[in-house]
């Protein structure tokens, strides 16, 4: 069985002294591939070193949107630059909208277009943070569209009610879930992991962030994306080895990840 966690943050200082546990522990519970999300430019080149160590992992490049602040016109560039010229760069992101406590809103639509634009550029998929803005991203996207095109890419770690999930299905994004939907009283997105068609379902960790129940206070690592995988298998009625082919095979079409046999 095979598995792909499609959102981590390794390069945290929280994995500096056991890096290589973690990558064993990872490769026991059959995770093969990852796709790490930069949420600054400053993580850039830790990130390249990263996946020259590792040649499971494939990365984003992007500006989170709590630091929208950081965005100019020479960001912009950098982020289309790398994406070119490194070939494990698979998406933009981890970028979007983020409407808790923010005083900055104009500002964050404005940079998560110019995201979306080199994304379509590039034709590369988009990392979509989304939090309590859900009504807006939907309009910004639908504008977009319009205006551009379709741009691919994931919800993650997504947390909205049923009827916002079904609006990006209907935008065609993937749906990917983190450790947040085995928590007990997550039942908003418990209900929206059952409507997910098998073909738009992503698993996650979002580590070192919200670990999964059995794990829940403890650091997370991409091992336990088993554990997703595991409750969101019983959640939607499916066996674990169906849920894990087709997450992995959903994981390989967006991020047009390599096959194991040329990585």
């Amino acid at each position: 069985m095979q598995l792909i966690d499609t959102h981590v943050h390794i390069n945290f200082d929280s994995f500096d002294a056991d890096l290589e546990a973690v990558r064993d522990r990872w490769r026991e519970q059959g995770v093969v591939q990852l796709v790490h999300s930069c949420v600054t430019p400053a993580e850039f080149t830790k990130t390249q070193k990263l996946a020259d160590l590792l040649p499971e992992l494939f990365f984003s490049v992007g500006l989170h949107p709590l630091d929208a602040k950081l965005w100019e016109a020479d960001l912009g560039e950098r982020i289309r630059a790398l994406a070119i010229s490194d070939k494990r760069v698979v998406a933009i992101g981890e970028m979007g909208l983020d409407f808790f406590k923010a005083d900055d809103r104009q500002w964050q639509i404005e940079v998560f277009r110019s995201q979306l634009q080199i994304a379509r550029d590039l034709d590369l998929p988009v990392i979509i943070h989304c939090r309590d803005a859900a009504t807006m991203m939907r309009q910004v996207c639908e504008e977009f569209w319009k205006e551009f095109g379709q741009v691919r890419g994931v919800m993650h770690c997504w947390a909205g009610t049923p009827e916002e999930t079904q609006w990006f299905l209907d935008l065609g994004f993937f749906i990917s879930f983190s450790g947040v939907v085995t928590f007990k009283n997550a039942t908003q997105i418990q209900a929206s992991a059952q409507i997910v068609p098998p073909e738009k379902l992503l698993i996650e960790t979002d580590c070192p962030f919200l670990a999964p129940v059995p794990k829940r206070g403890k650091r997370n690592e991409p091992a336990f994306v088993s554990h997703i995988a595991s409750y969101l298998a019983q959640l939607r009625g499916e066996s674990l080895e169906t849920l894990a082919d087709f997450t992995t095979a959903n994981a390989r079409q967006l991020f047009k990840l390599p096959t194991l046999s040329t990585i």
